[in-house]
């Protein structure tokens, strides 16, 4: 489908959707029971925020009972498990949760990547591995190491921590091959490169300007935050990522996405992954 074709496709929806608010009587069929009158995520009564969705890139909406929020939404979303304490069952209960509801990846820790792709084997689901995780503070080979050993292990994307102190200290030629390097690795392996800005301990300058180097060191994706530092994704922060990197590059709201409303909201300002340790609630609509 191309982009004239979509744009038709969004008009119709739209218009559909308008037409049924106009000639309804504030009541709603879908999942409510039809009593949401005052329902902020009903496609039937709420045609601005489909609107939005739907402009930035989601490919379907829909109001089938019990899950308010698109399935298609599921497949923009890194279901995520990064805590120290983690054990094997828990990253299996992960890995399962992702092949139920069609997430596009699990996004863990390093030493669970071979664990993970044997699990997630014949799923669709990849697994994404973090680099230099939490603070950024390795050196570039040792990022470059950890990248390849992961890549080999069957990670299809990686999740990279900048630099956050070299960014800081205007040291941006460091800071572009630090990035470059994981952003070379992965292209070598046909995998995903994201990296993670930390944006809670940014400037705007400072965001604008990490953005500016990943897209020069070849990254596929921005990304808020950690979810280990201080705040977490904000809509004024995608806003500001996808208005920097444009339209062809990836925006990843990550940390403190935590419902149907947060994942909608981040979409609508640019979003187009979801990294989220709340996945199977913002699926079913929940919050």
């Amino acid at each position: 489908m191309d982009g004239q074709q979509l744009e038709s496709l969004v008009e119709q929806i739209t218009a559909e959707v308008v037409a049924t608010l106009a000639a309804g009587d504030g009541t709603c069929t879908a999942s409510c029971g039809g009593s949401c009158s005052s329902c902020t995520l009903c496609v039937q009564l709420t045609p601005d925020r489909v609107r939005s969705i739907l402009d930035a890139g989601a490919s379907r909406l829909t109001a089938a009972p019990g899950v308010r929020v698109d399935p298609g939404v599921a497949g923009m979303i890194d279901h995520t498990l990064l805590k120290p304490v983690a054990t094997r069952d828990q990253v299996a209960q992960l890995c399962d949760e992702a092949s139920e509801f069609h997430f596009i990846s699990v996004c863990v820790n390093p030493t669970w990547v071979d664990f993970c792709v044997q699990r997630l084997q014949g799923s669709g689901v990849k697994v994404c591995a973090v680099i230099g995780f939490p603070l950024g503070a390795t050196t570039p080979e040792a990022k470059i190491y950890e990248s390849e050993q992961c890549l080999l292990r069957g990670a299809g994307e990686l999740d990279m921590v900048v630099n956050i102190g070299a960014l800081k200290g205007r040291e941006d030629e460091l800071v572009e091959r630090d990035i470059r390097g994981v952003a070379d690795a992965c292209r070598r392996a046909g995998a995903l490169s994201k990296v993670i800005l930390e944006t809670g301990l940014l400037t705007d300058d400072e965001k604008v300007r990490a953005c500016q180097l990943s897209r020069a060191a070849g990254a596929d994706y921005v990304k808020t935050s950690t979810g280990f530092g201080a705040g977490g994704a904000t809509v004024a922060d995608v806003t500001l990522m996808r208005q920097t990197v444009g339209p062809l590059m990836g925006v990843k709201a990550s940390g403190g996405v935590g419902s149907a409303r947060d994942a909608e909201e981040m979409i609508a300002a640019g979003a187009t992954r979801i990294g989220a340790s709340a996945g199977i609630k913002i699926v079913r609509g929940d919050g």
